[in-house]
């Protein structure tokens, strides 16, 4: 594997080992803080704010994940000598730099306190996400909601779970005082958990249609559409071209020699005088046939 396609496991890895697990732990302390509110079970206050604590990390994750996500597919296609990157380099550069700004307004929602900040920063997040996921190079099955390949899309599907998060974030100290806020927060994550589901199937779909970049070359003449790809030549048909290239490759060193008339002798001698042919008399890269 390349580089690019070790670039190209940053982001599934990470919502593997990182995101999901932390998923569960939010999941299971969300409901501990539910009932020590309710005084179903006589529990400390600092489960509510690891719960809270939880999700910060938990969005802090899928940001880190998408922006790693969408950089990948401009550094792919701007390495990528088939196709040219419109722009070139200064607009892979404003590229990256807006991926940095995306990551740092979510970093100063972490450290706001007032609400309209807090709302900025969160909007802002998500602006900057769907920005860069709105460039032709991000890979897409469509962006009509009317239509179920939408609903079926890895992107938006993302896109639509990573701004839930960020209202659960952004909207921490109203749900902690408002019972309305907490239920329109529970159901948000109820949404959040059917996503997450979505996510992680779309993502298994769609990472095992990107090749690695070796064999991207040869998937160019695949038809997605017939789910068909150019016919390759056959073990046979191989077979038959490479003896005819090896007859033609001796015909041509023993042209020199067909004016004189070849000695008559036992089969033996005429083995013997093909054995002793030099290297050279065969094509570069085949083997005589025996």
């Amino acid at each position: 594997m390349t580089p690019i396609d070790w670039l190209a496991l940053l982001h599934p890895v990470l919502i593997i080992l990182f995101v999901y697990p932390v998923v569960g732990a939010t999941i299971r302390l969300g409901i501990l803080a539910r009932e020590r509110r309710l005084k179903i079970n006589p529990l400390p206050p600092s489960v509510g704010i690891e719960h809270g604590d939880h999700g910060r990390w938990l969005t802090g994750g899928v940001v880190v994940a998408v922006l790693i996500a969408l950089d990948y597919s401009f550094i792919k296609h701007f390495l990528n000598q088939a196709t040219p990157f419109a722009g070139g380099a200064a607009r892979l550069g404003l590229l990256l730099v807006v991926s940095a700004g995306t990551l740092l307004a979510y970093l100063s929602l972490w450290f706001v306190k007032k609400a309209p900040l807090r709302a900025s920063f969160a909007l802002l997040t998500w602006a900057g996400l769907l920005g860069l996921g709105s460039q032709k190079e991000i890979w897409r099955l469509t962006d009509n909601p009317l239509t179920g390949e939408f609903w079926g899309s890895h992107y938006w599907a993302g896109v639509l779970l990573t701004g839930l998060l960020l209202f659960s974030v952004a909207a921490r100290q109203e749900v902690l005082r408002s019972l309305r806020m907490r239920r329109l927060h529970v159901t948000a994550n109820v949404l959040v958990a059917v996503l997450l589901a979505v996510v992680a199937i779309t993502g298994t779909r769609d990472l095992l249609e990107i090749p690695p970049s070796w064999q991207a070359p040869a998937l160019r003449g695949c038809d997605y559409t017939t789910l068909q790809c150019a016919p390759t030549i056959s073990s046979e048909a191989f077979r038959q071209a490479l003896d005819r290239a090896v007859k033609e490759a001796l015909g041509k060193r023993l042209a020199p020699t067909a004016l004189v008339a070849p000695p008559v002798g036992p089969a033996d001698d005429a083995a013997n005088q093909a054995a002793a042919l030099p290297p050279a008399a065969l094509a570069p890269g085949l083997v005589a046939p025996a």
